[in-house]
């Protein structure tokens, strides 16, 4: 008889997936924790193509249904202990928060507090380092409250910032950061 995973995660993801997939990849195996569910808020996120390919159950919802029960409901449903976000881009509602009362973790792609908030995602943030003639940024990784990065920081890393580094290129640095660490600081955080 299989042992039943004690730990079981949801992916909110809104976009292409890459960090979704690298905590897919990473959890394919484990002996405690497992993925069971990618929710996304875009039918075009490619997010939902890489879930499949893992065999991860997916659910796309819209905002009546996030700031709803819909999602709460479907989250209790598959038995989910913890919750990630990986390029999720809306303000997760208090009601989902207090539900998942310290289980909810986000990556930022820069040094939080700076270069965080509403509107601070992906390129954005990283003009906005680059405009800012930073020499170094990284990631964040932090437990979600209901407020845009603000919730307590679990994690960070750094890489450089050259002169000739572009938003693009920037991007590119954090990407690796975020692929090598996302899914080890999860594992960390749930199994305490």
């Amino acid at each position: 008889m299989e042992n039943k995973k004690r730990f079981r995660i949801a992916i909110f993801a809104s976009g292409s997936g890459t960090n979704a997939e690298a905590i897919m990849q990473y959890f394919q195996q484990h002996p405690s924790i497992e993925v069971g569910l990618l929710l996304s808020n875009n039918a075009q996120a490619y997010a939902l193509e890489r879930a499949r390919k893992f065999q991860v159950s997916t659910k796309l919802f819209n905002k009546e249904q996030f700031r709803g029960s819909d999602v709460r409901r479907w989250l209790m449903e598959a038995e989910v202990t913890h919750i990630v976000l990986a390029g999720f881009l809306w303000l997760v509602p208090k009601e989902l928060v207090d539900a998942f009362p310290n289980r909810i973790i986000n990556i930022h792609p820069a040094l939080l507090p700076n270069f965080g908030g509403r509107g601070m995602y992906g390129e954005r943030v990283h003009a906005a380092v680059k405009a800012a003639g930073e020499t170094k940024t990284g990631i964040t990784i932090h437990l979600v409250n209901d407020q845009f990065d603000e919730g307590k920081i679990l994690f960070q890393a750094t890489c450089d910032v050259g002169p000739d580094d572009t938003p693009g290129s920037i991007a590119e640095k954090v990407h690796l950061l975020e692929h090598k660490h996302f899914p080890t600081i999860i594992e960390k955080w749930i199994m305490g």
